[in-house]
């Protein structure tokens, strides 16, 4: 600010603390596309494009990464893992919330999620999890129309330089031998849970 012609520099303890960590990068033109709904010629185009897990589920499961199938959802690995082994739990239907689940498929749903989080932990001894889902475009969702739940296993120290400094993440097995390994485990550990595997399902 400006008094008398001279500068005034407002010291720190007068501003409120910081929240977060975050720097903010203010984008008021973005405005007009909020406004318009997402009318843009991308989110067009992408909105046409098939629902992923409905053409992966109709594969093999070795094609559609399909760790575990069960008899209202299945387990499918993450093509884009945010850390090595991440995998989903998604309905067969073609629904985009859990308020749309059936109570059958609602039950198996988590109980398909702790037993995928059994299956990381026998094959890959992780020391968390990051579980969560994202309902609708606005929260963030990759495919808002169909639900999926992320199961996310956590290792002290996964994290290093590489996603901060090069947008990388580092993936040290391929996805198709993470497959084969939960798979195997989903098939030992189902029964333990009152789950069926059922490998043929909705094939």
């Amino acid at each position: 600010m400006s008094e008398g012609g001279k500068v005034r520099i407002d010291p720190p303890s007068d501003f409120p603390p910081a929240e977060d960590h975050y720097q903010r990068l203010w984008t008021p033109q973005r405005m007009s596309y909020v406004l318009g709904k997402g009318a843009h010629p991308r989110a067009q185009k992408n909105a046409k494009h098939k629902c992923p897990f409905c053409a992966a589920e109709k594969k093999s499961d070795e094609d559609g990464l399909i760790a575990w199938r069960g008899k209202t959802v299945f387990a499918i690995m993450n093509l884009y893992p945010y850390n090595v082994g991440h995998l989903m739990i998604c309905p067969y239907r073609h629904v985009g919330y859990l308020t749309q689940l059936t109570d059958p498929e609602l039950q198996e749903f988590e109980k398909a999620t702790v037993l995928a989080m059994e299956v990381m932990r026998v094959v890959s001894h992780p020391d968390g999890w990051n579980i969560g889902i994202n309902q609708g475009k606005v929260a963030g969702a990759g495919v808002a129309d169909h639900l999926h739940q992320h199961i996310v296993p956590r290792w002290e120290g996964d994290s290093n330089f590489m996603p901060i400094v090069a947008e990388t993440r580092t993936m040290p097995i391929l996805l198709s031998n993470q497959r084969d390994a939960y798979a195997s485990a989903f098939a030992r550990l189902a029964s333990q849970y009152d789950l069926t595997s059922n490998s043929t399902a909705h094939k």
